[in-house]
């Protein structure tokens, strides 16, 4: 089961839905002075997992669409299950033109499938002056672009409760030794560090990683993500054994292990930001802020706001992303429209009109951050881009689902199982391995 993780918001049940969407203006996707709707008449069908607020957000973006091209839009919900719902609809000849692949590794299963055209000259042109190296290389298969990376998100962030913070008299840490002390500050003051979801593996995936790439450094992170360096290798020992000093620390997690393992990531936020708080702060994504401020109320840079994950011992600080990328599929009823809708995708316009929405963060360097409608947001869009191409993708993201991102099982299930026993680290990294060495051959 392929998973929601790097743009999950205000909705956390996916439902297959099918919206159509027109409007008026004027334009081409690639010329705004266009005056003829060159695109009337057409339909493009795009899949993706967003449901709920990121929905109807990504539909204003193709609202524009239409009303720049004439072309109308239908938009169908898979759920978690990209690649499986995907895969029926081509066998169906039922395939949507577009797809916004949340996974490096699915991008990389649909080009080995040949169910993808590469991007447009216009539209790796656009990739080209405006994302750093990076993200073309994360959206490319063998050396052809395939995949427009639209929507990014932030995974190097710690959301805390200022208020908190104030009662306890602690200030945002610069490091992960003093994050520990903040948190054990914050326990002596009446609440929990940290609320953990640990009952979405997802969660404790990002965890580790940030961890590693800051202990291990980006090399081996990259090696380790390709399973060119074995998850036996002692830097996956070392991270794990970071990680588990936290995880059976009763002060650091909210209710414990047993608690964290019962608590999804929209109640982990809750469990900082909601009514009745039980922790000071909560790691995950830019994407928090969008639970904070939509389920909760909170007000981004006074009620809710993040710190940079800190570096760990001597390491630099890590920056995790993930994002979804837009391909497009060769089996589409309209593929040369879809591949319009991409490199109107690729331009800074495109990103503002989610960008105004809010929850959302582009990778493309050319979109001002006054398109941002708050600090924070802004604050973090700035540290994503500036970042440039240390910037990591997402390590579980490119593994084959089976490993990286499978509900109850692989990675996702043996760090579910770290949590709840953390005692042996270099146990859990063996049988890491052997999860990762039958998912990799496959």
């Amino acid at each position: 089961m392929m998973r929601r993780r790097t743009t999950l918001l205000t909705s956390c049940t996916a439902l297959v839905l099918a919206l159509g969407a027109t409007a008026c203006g004027s334009g081409d996707p690639v010329s705004a002075g266009g005056g003829d709707k060159a695109l009337s008449g057409q339909t493009v069908t795009v899949a993706g997992v967003w449901s709920g607020t990121e929905q109807k957000n990504f539909q204003k973006v193709l609202d524009a669409f239409s009303a720049k091209t004439g072309a109308k839009t239908q938009f169908v919900s898979t759920g978690d299950n990209v690649s499986t719902v995907v895969g029926s609809k081509i066998e169906g000849g039922n395939a949507p033109d577009v797809v916004m692949v949340p996974q490096v590794g699915v991008l990389q299963q649909f080009a080995k499938e040949g169910w993808l055209t590469p991007l447009s000259a216009t539209a790796e042109k656009s990739v080209e002056a405006g994302y750093a190296p990076v993200w073309k290389n994360y959206g490319s298969v063998d050396g052809t672009l395939y995949g427009l990376y639209f929507k990014a998100a932030h995974k190097s962030t710690v959301w805390y409760s200022p208020d908190a913070f104030s009662q306890a008299g602690v200030k945002p840490p610069a490091s992960y030794d003093d994050m520990l002390k903040v948190g054990h500050t914050l326990s002596d003051s009446g609440l929990a560090a940290f609320s953990v979801g640990g009952q979405d593996g997802w969660t404790l995936t990002d965890w580790f990683e940030n961890v590693y790439l800051s202990q291990a450094g980006p090399e081996k992170y990259d090696a380790l993500a390709a399973h060119k360096l074995p998850w036996t290798d002692p830097s996956v020992v070392t991270a794990l054994t970071t990680l588990g000093k936290l995880f059976k620390d009763r002060e650091l997690v909210a209710g414990g292990q047993k608690e964290a393992l019962n608590t999804d990531f929209p109640s982990s936020v809750e469990k900082v930001f909601g009514p009745k708080p039980d922790a000071g702060m909560v790691y995950e994504g830019d994407f928090v802020a969008g639970v904070a401020h939509d389920q909760f109320g909170r007000t981004i840079g006074k009620d809710a706001d993040f710190f940079p994950f800190p570096a760990v011992g001597t390491g630099k600080a890590p920056v995790v992303s993930g994002g979804d990328a837009a391909v497009v599929l060769k089996d589409g009823k309209n593929a040369k429209a879809g591949m319009k809708l991409l490199e109107y995708l690729a331009t800074p316009e495109a990103s503002a009109v989610w960008a105004k929405a809010g929850g959302y963060l582009s990778p493309n360097k050319d979109l001002p951050l006054d398109s941002y409608a708050d600090d924070v947001t802004r604050a973090t869009a700035k540290s994503l881009v500036d970042a440039g191409d240390s910037v990591r993708f997402d390590m579980s993201d490119q593994a084959p689902a089976a490993f990286g991102g499978t509900k109850g099982a692989g990675e996702w299930k043996l760090l579910q199982d770290f949590l709840r026993d953390p005692s042996d680290p270099k146990g859990t990294a063996a049988k890491l391995e052997a999860a990762a060495a039958k998912a990799y051959k496959g």
